[in-house]
């Protein structure tokens, strides 16, 4: 990069502002994942002018970030999207990282926290440091470059100003004229002056974060990462003992309680003075918050015990291995319970993430507990990770919004929970819920729609939601940049020109909030969209 420094500042100010070229004032859509692209490609494209080349197997790093990146404009669901912009972050900065080095899957907890922050100490101290080298290395080129360009910049600070008096005296003294130099300063459209000059700004700003992050990925990303921990364990394996004992104790006390529900089913719930609805809402919520702790006690004390003699090693392992199976156990006690919610009550979002989540969780678990046993602790940060990874690729490949709308009408078609609820009788399908969902359900919610077996009552809720759906996009008549290309959105505008002959069959009755509609067979739907959990 010292070699050819103008080609490096160049190209970090041309991301600058192809961020904002890309995102400004435009909804999110392909811009992230051709930003992404546009970024790796550049990085990788100066490194590699100065002869860096990324190990193998920070290589690999790319699959997942080009992965998560592509599922941005593919997935609408907001915490599908989140999730998957947070993961594509945080890869593309392990890739950063480790791009000499390649060591991330050697890297410990630990270890992702301190790069991330020497990471974000060179975005702000490393592009000062460059520039300064190529002062001292390039006197010549730099005081040749200084003849050039500083008289021009002081000519132009200079003409500027005495212009815009003689523009001024002329515009007063020939109106002709004047119009005229209105018409050419209305060209650069002045009034939005404030805006350009906000956006020139973090766009430099952005530029220097850019140039730190690849001069880090330069100078800094070959560093071996130490095999020994960062710090000696201070806490002793007696006082260490006794906190995992007592915990497995109160652990253990507990499941076995469980047990009883386990295959009670609903008398035992009813003998203990539960009714459905709360012991299907009621703890599974507390109980994964239970399993997450747990998992970071395991952890915390691991990296903290003193572990002397093999004896210690093996009476930690043993503690550990209980607590988590005791663990597990309560992750299906709160698994059983969510079912138990989804089968009455349908699935929501929440529920959703809720199901996929305590999967991985479960799974992260047995892992931790075999790494513990087979003493390779600092494998936990690459397990977390790949956790992780795995927990969003699955809402991505779910598809959530659209399997929300599969299962709850299936639930519909199966009468499912009926002999489960109260007196009152069966829930009725809440379409309404449908019309908090994003383009993803649309699909699914037209394929509903044509659906023979499904019965009128319910055929024309589907459509009703559809229709609401439909009406607030026609009301958005805002024109969508091909920066914001959505594969959501377009799948969801020829699901509705497919169905627009059925649509049209239902009517507006009162366009004012809440909107209410009216059916083919003359019903009335409301459009109000709510939330639930």
């Amino acid at each position: 990069m010292k070699a050819n420094p103008n080609r490096f500042w160049f190209l970090v100010i041309l991301l600058g502002w192809a961020f904002d070229f890309l995102f400004w004032k435009k909804p999110a859509g392909i811009n992230f994942f051709i930003y992404v692209t546009l970024s790796l490609a550049t990085g990788i494209y100066l490194l590699q002018m100065d002869g860096l080349r990324p190990a193998r197997r920070s290589g690999l790093l790319l699959l997942p970030i080009f992965l998560l990146s592509f599922f941005t404009f593919i997935r609408q669901e907001p915490m599908t999207v989140f999730l998957s912009v947070s993961m594509t972050i945080f890869f593309m900065g392990v890739f950063t990282v480790t791009y000499l080095a390649g060591q991330w899957t050697q890297f410990g907890l630990v270890d992702y926290i301190l790069g991330y922050l020497m990471l974000f100490g060179s975005m702000v101290a490393r592009p000062l440091g460059f520039a300064a080298d190529v002062r001292r290395e390039q006197v010549d080129v730099r005081q040749k470059s200084a003849t050039q360009v500083w008289p021009i910049v002081r000519g132009l600070v200079i003409a500027v100003p005495v212009v815009a008096i003689f523009s001024s005296l002329l515009s007063s003294a020939d109106p002709i004229f004047g119009k005229r130099f209105e018409e050419f300063i209305d060209l650069f459209n002045l009034e939005n002056l404030p805006e350009y000059i906000f956006r020139m700004v973090y766009i430099l700003v952005f530029a220097y974060a850019i140039a730190g992050i690849f001069l880090h990925a330069a100078q800094k990303s070959g560093e071996q990462v130490e095999q020994k921990p960062r710090f000696a364990p201070f806490l002793g394996f007696t006082e260490s003992a006794i906190v995992l004992g007592s915990v497995v104790v109160l652990f253990t006390a507990f499941v076995v309680i469980q047990f009883q529900y386990f295959f009670g089913g609903q008398a035992n719930i009813h003998l203990d003075g539960y009714t459905y609805s709360e012991y299907a809402r009621k703890g599974f919520g507390e109980l994964v918050t239970v399993a997450f702790f747990s998992l970071l006690l395991i952890l915390g004390l691991g990296a903290i015990t003193r572990r002397e003699t093999e004896a210690h090693r093996r009476t930690f392992s043993s503690l550990s291995s209980v607590l988590v199976g005791s663990v597990i156990v309560m992750l299906v006690s709160a698994f059983q319970r969510l079912i138990l919610y989804e089968t009455a009550y349908g699935f929501s979002r929440l529920r959703t993430y809720t199901h996929i989540f305590m999967i991985w969780l479960g799974m992260l678990l047995v892992v931790v507990v075999a790494l513990e046993i087979t003493r390779r602790e600092r494998a936990l940060g690459l397990a977390m990770v790949l956790a992780a990874l795995g927990f969003v690729v699955s809402l991505n490949l779910l598809n959530v919004d659209a399997f929300i709308v599969r299962e709850n009408i299936q639930r519909e078609l199966r009468g499912a929970g009926e002999e489960n609820l109260p007196e009152n009788g069966r829930v009725d399908l809440d379409t309404q819920y449908f019309l908090n969902l994003s383009d993803d359900a649309v699909p699914a919610l037209a394929a509903a729609f044509k659906n023979e077996n499904l019965p009128a009552a319910v055929e024309e809720k589907v459509g009703a939601a559809l229709f609401c759906k439909r009406y607030d996009r026609e009301k958005d008549d805002q024109a969508v940049p091909w920066q914001s290309f959505h594969l959501s959105r377009l799948n969801a505008d020829r699901a509705f020109v497919q169905l627009k002959k059925e649509l049209d069959g239902y009517k507006v009755v009162n366009p004012d909030w809440p909107m209410t509609i009216r059916t083919p067979t003359g019903n009335e739907f409301s459009c109000q969209q709510y939330y639930d959990d």
